[in-house]
């Protein structure tokens, strides 16, 4: 193994433990099974008055050079105890080697933007070409996210010119929803509960 890809790789090994450390979820990052339960994680390290909860992990891509925590994606959900107010994010991480792609926007499947947030940018290493590592989220609104049980797509884009669409199943939405509600021990909002359909 060259210098180039030790020091890359030491380097992604020290960012995925930070990563790790910071979602704190103790599933795999494998994908769940069709129909198969999905796990949300409580992240203790927020303010009393927060509480985080993280879904299941999934790869958009495969592991960069191997290394675990890499390349994937999932839902966060952060609850504000005193108001019940939640502000969900689709959170992703992007390693990569080549030109640089500065994640910096994101929309909707129906084209309408969401707000984007840059979490954090790295320069891995530019000996012998650049690798790079990006942490970013969209925040999804509450309304869209209830109302897409079958799964909703977002798709990110780059200064670069770079698109990278991200499907998320209907099963991470309505376990990242169910614990959401959990937590708070309320009801769903009407606006959100399955309508009988209209008599013909």
């Amino acid at each position: 193994m060259t210098v180039y890809w030790r020091s890359v790789l030491a380097a992604l090994l020290g960012s995925a433990l930070a990563a790790c450390a910071q979602l704190a979820p103790p599933e795999s990052a494998q994908p769940k099974a069709a129909g198969e339960a999905q796990v949300v994680a409580a992240r203790q390290d927020l303010p009393q008055r927060f509480i985080g909860l993280i879904g299941a992990r999934a790869q958009h891509a495969p592991l960069f050079l191997g290394v675990p925590e890499t390349n994937f994606y999932c839902l966060r959900s952060f609850v504000d105890r005193q108001n019940g107010e939640t502000q969900h994010q689709l959170y992703v991480s992007d390693s990569y080697s080549g030109a640089e792609r500065g994640w910096n926007a994101a929309r909707d499947g129906t084209g309408h933007p969401l707000r984007f947030v840059e979490i954090t940018r790295e320069e891995i290493t530019c000996d012998g070409g650049c690798s790079y590592a990006e942490e970013f989220a969209a925040i999804i609104p509450e309304p869209e996210l209830r109302a897409s049980p079958q799964g909703l797509a977002v798709t990110f884009t780059g200064k670069s010119g770079a698109e990278k669409t991200i499907s998320v199943s209907g099963g991470q939405i309505t376990a990242q929803l169910a614990a959401v509600d959990a937590r708070l021990d309320l009801p769903r909002p009407a606006a959100a509960r399955a309508e009988p359909p209209a008599r013909q």
